[in-house]
Parts: structure tokens; sequence; C-alpha cells
């Protein structure tokens, strides 16, 4: 039985099996665990794509691309040049790149229509003087289907972030391989990991447009709008976060520890704050007032017909 305090903290007499079972079970522990680089992305495009079958499809996609520098990642810690993630801060500039992706993820999914995205329109407030596009509100606009191919893309650029199950990754397990031609494969297993509980959360997240007894045309509209703006929103945010941690390090080390040894639940720091508001208020917050939306609209007809219904 492997404790987690052997899991991040493997032995050193590993065969290459074992090595390659600890690398899996850190993947999964690292997917199951509310991690900035993994769950705002699949929440936005299972989402979008409104099924348990799409959810499953949007996060093995994700982790195809994660697999692939998790690949590379632990053949340059085998080779011994991925000692630059101990010298320099990369968190900074993979928010700031993987912000920039969803953002223009997010802007083709709402038609590129979102040049000037009033805040207050988001949370419901009054609309904007310039939200609307040859007489029709932006907000109201038909979204384009979310591009899956972008979630690869993705998952190559959040490979770059760097954390605590990187690291027993990269410099523990991988440079006891015995081999560079058995480098890459810690980073195929952990990414494995990581891929089994994506496709269970895209597939949970996918889901929870079926829960609310919309019609198809609802679901496939409420979901894109979602997905938009999840990816818009939250990219923004990313970017902002980026910027702040370049500008200010310190901010990176900054937690409030919660005596879970668990890494990604042993504190709440700015990649927790970053999983909260995108996933959290962004996403699940644009959800419920989309299907709040489409339920007093739906009740409008109904309450037209019984007024007309009186003598």
């Amino acid at each position: 039985m492997i404790t987690l305090q052997e899991l991040l903290n493997p032995p050193s007499s590993l065969t290459l099996g074992e090595i390659l079972v600890f690398s899996f079970l850190l993947g999964v522990l690292h997917g199951a665990t509310p991690d900035e680089h993994t769950w705002p992305i699949t929440f936005s495009y299972a989402v979008g794509k409104y099924s348990t079958r799409g959810g499953m499809k949007a996060g093995f996609l994700f982790s195809l691309g994660f697999t692939a520098q998790r690949a590379l990642l632990t053949t340059l810690g085998f080779l011994g040049l991925a000692s630059f993630y101990q010298q320099y801060n990369l968190d900074g500039p993979v928010y700031i790149v993987v912000g920039l992706v969803m953002a223009v993820a997010g802007a083709y999914v709402l038609k590129g229509r979102y040049i000037h995205l009033p805040i207050d329109v988001l949370f419901g407030g009054w609309r904007h003087h310039s939200d609307r596009v040859g007489g029709v509100p932006m907000h109201e606009l038909e979204e384009r289907d979310v591009p899956l191919g972008m979630t690869v893309v993705h998952g190559l650029v959040a490979g770059f972030g760097f954390g605590a199950y990187a690291s027993v990754l990269t410099f523990a397990l991988a440079p006891r391989v015995g081999s560079l031609l058995y480098a890459p494969l810690p980073g195929l297993f952990f990414g494995l990991g990581t891929m089994a509980m994506q496709i269970i959360f895209g597939a949970l997240f996918g889901s929870l447009m079926r829960l609310k007894r919309l019609s198809e045309e609802e679901i496939t509209r409420i979901a894109r709008r979602v997905a938009g703006r999840t990816l818009y929103y939250g990219g923004l945010v990313f970017a902002v976060a980026g910027l702040a941690v370049v500008a200010l390090p310190e901010i990176d080390s900054w937690a409030i520890a919660t005596g879970n040894p668990v890494p990604n639940l042993d504190s709440i720091n700015i990649g927790t704050i970053l999983v909260l508001t995108v996933v959290g208020v962004i996403g699940v917050g644009s959800m419920l007032r989309e299907i709040l939306r489409a339920g007093r609209a739906a009740a409008r007809p109904s309450m037209a017909g019984s007024r007309g219904g009186r003598v």
C-alpha cells in the first residue's frame, strides 16, 4: 500500500515499473484536486459541449496536449535540463499565456463581438450604451460552437505550469528511470493519470446543462454562452493574475494553510483563487444566470396567455 507520504517523497530504490505506478498516481491526484491549470479549461470546454460525451472528449483532448508536455518535461528532468524551474518562477508568464489563449477562444465562441465587454452585463446589470450590434444586444447574439481543438493547445501551454506534483515527477522520479529511452514515460503516465480524472470531471461538467428541463435549442445557446464567457472573462482574470505575479513575485508565495496534506488542498493561494473565480464565480454564476433568464422567458408566454383569457 503506497501512502501519501511515500508518493510525495518516493524511495530511491524504485524499479522502473514502480516509478510509472507512482507517476500515474501522482497524475490522478493532480487531476482530482482543484488545479488552476486544468479545472477552468476543462470546465469551459466541457460545459460548451453540453453532454457527457462532449465533456469527456474535452477532458481527453486537453490532457493529450498536457501529457505531451509532461513527457518532454520528464525527459528534460532526466537530462538535468529542467533546473530552470528551480531558478525562475514561471507561474506569472504561464498565467499570462494561458489567459490569452483562453480569451482568444472565448472571443471566437462569442463571435468576436465583445471588443468592449461591460462587466455589468455578465452579472445582470443595466446594458451599456455600446453593447448593441445592428440593433441586437451583444449578449443576445448567437454564439459559435466551442472549438475543442483549442483544448490541445491549452494542454500544451498549461503543462508548463509547475507545482508540487510536477516537482516530484521531474526531480525525484524522472532522473531514476535509467535510460533516456524511458525518460518520457513518467511524464506519459502522469499525463494519463491526469487524463483519467479530467475525462471524469469533463463528463460531469458537460452533463450539468442537462439537469434542467430545457429545450435542445436553449441548452445549446446557454452552453455556448457560458463557455464563451468563462473562457473570455476567465482568460482576462488569468492574464491579470499573471501580470500581478510578474510585477510582484511574492504574491505567488502568499498562502493560508488548511491543514490538509494533499497538494492543491493544503493551502488557499492564488491558484485556489483562480479556480474559484473562473469556475465558481464566472462559470457557474453565468450558468445560473442564463438558466434563470431562460426560465423567465418561458414563463412570459404562459402569463400573457392567462391574462388574455380573462374577461
